[in-house]
């Protein structure tokens, strides 16, 4: 089941918690020692601790890369939402709390963004795909989420409301677009972020999220220091803080040059996990201080997969409060729109790759977070 959400303000549509407080009441004729008569001349009974937090616990948080529904996987879709993201459901019905990157408009009305090669949109049942593949919160900070304009903003926005499905990155202003989503998993307070490093400039402008103007979350220019400041807020308040960014270059395994000094950014706000994808093929990831980064899940749950594009997989973290205690690369490859797990002598070679992946980009990361 998604981990409980604990405040409006963090997640649109969740439930409230809502606390009951027991009142004993006593007879008139008893007596307790340390209580003061109230003016009935009954004495009430002294306040009650309030029960301790449990400790937090190991949690685990698994990460798909970029997901749409387009060409066979909208039959797939349309045929059993249930069973549309494949059997990579497993490894999320075995992960505490899941995350992906949903690279599309969920609407089946607005106008194509002009001037676009490639616009993507899907039907409201998308939200029933991810919740039936125990994915509890999609990004959908990308260059895609406004794919069908401000009608297909509302439509996502409205859609993912009506599921009560956990969306991030996006909203009808600012505040709404960069608030996290918030959960508790095992006693850890965990708050989830997404933004879009990736926007075509000519849409910038009309894209990116203002105090009067709904988009995506950003840090392109000076959305950065938005997005740095809700980072910030959000370790105030949270154990855990997990940012998924869009970013990277298509075809490219290495991180654009200036990704590595904004993910120390970001790490350096408060984050305690960087991770995200747009390149539609593997990055390298690992630790920096102490913080995982991943530099490119690749694609998914994505109709385009050959060779490279083809390769896939989960990350998935083992956390407590702020430190990422272990971390687990599960490698996949596409099989008809969706990622079936690598087994055996072919499992330890995938792994073996992505890893290679570290030291083919000279990046400062680290197996290791010690």
């Amino acid at each position: 089941m998604p981990p409980s959400t604990l405040s409006p303000r963090w997640h649109r549509g969740g439930p409230l918690v809502v606390l009951c407080l027991v009142v004993l009441t006593l007879g008139s004729g008893t007596s307790l020692p340390d209580s003061q008569p109230d003016s009935s001349g009954g004495h009430p009974a002294p306040s009650q601790p309030s029960p301790e937090a449990p400790e937090p616990e190991a949690f685990t948080v698994a990460f798909g890369g970029d997901v749409h529904f387009e060409g066979m996987l909208a039959n797939r879709l349309s045929e059993d939402p249930t069973t549309a993201v494949g059997p990579i459901s497993e490894v999320f019905a075995d992960t505490d709390l899941g995350m992906v990157n949903l690279e599309t408009a969920i609407t089946t009305d607005g106008t194509p963004s002009p001037g676009k090669d490639f616009v993507f949109r899907a039907p409201p049942e998308a939200y029933q795909a991810l919740e039936s593949a125990h994915i509890d919160v999609a990004t959908l900070a990308n260059n895609h989420g406004m794919d069908y304009g401000r009608q297909g903003l509302d439509d996502t926005i409205a859609h993912a409301e009506d599921a009560d499905f956990p969306i991030v990155g996006i909203g009808h202003d600012a505040d709404d677009a960069y608030a996290p989503y918030r959960t508790e998993v095992r006693g850890n307070d965990v708050a989830i972020l997404g933004a879009t490093d990736v926007l075509d400039t000519r849409l910038i402008p009309e894209w990116t999220a203002q105090e009067d103007q709904p988009g995506l979350a950003s840090t392109k220019g000076p959305a950065l220091d938005r997005m740095l400041e809700e980072v910030r807020a959000a370790d105030a308040q949270a154990d855990t803080v997990l940012v998924y960014l869009h970013w990277g270059l298509e075809g490219d395994h290495c991180p654009l040059p200036h990704a590595p000094e904004l993910a120390e950014q970001i790490i350096e706000a408060g984050a305690d996990a960087v991770v995200g994808g747009h390149a539609h093929v593997l990055s390298p990831g690992g630790y920096v201080n102490g913080a995982y980064v991943h530099y490119g899940l690749g694609n998914f749950v994505f109709y385009n997969f050959s060779g490279p594009t083809a390769e896939s997989g989960v990350l998935r973290l083992t956390m407590r409060e702020d430190e990422v205690l272990d971390d687990e690369w599960i490698p996949a490859r596409i099989e008809g729109g969706v990622p079936v797990r690598y087994e055996q002598e072919q499992r330890a070679e995938a792994i073996g790759d992505w890893e290679e992946l570290r030291r083919d980009c000279g990046l400062d990361l680290h197996a290791d977070p010690r």
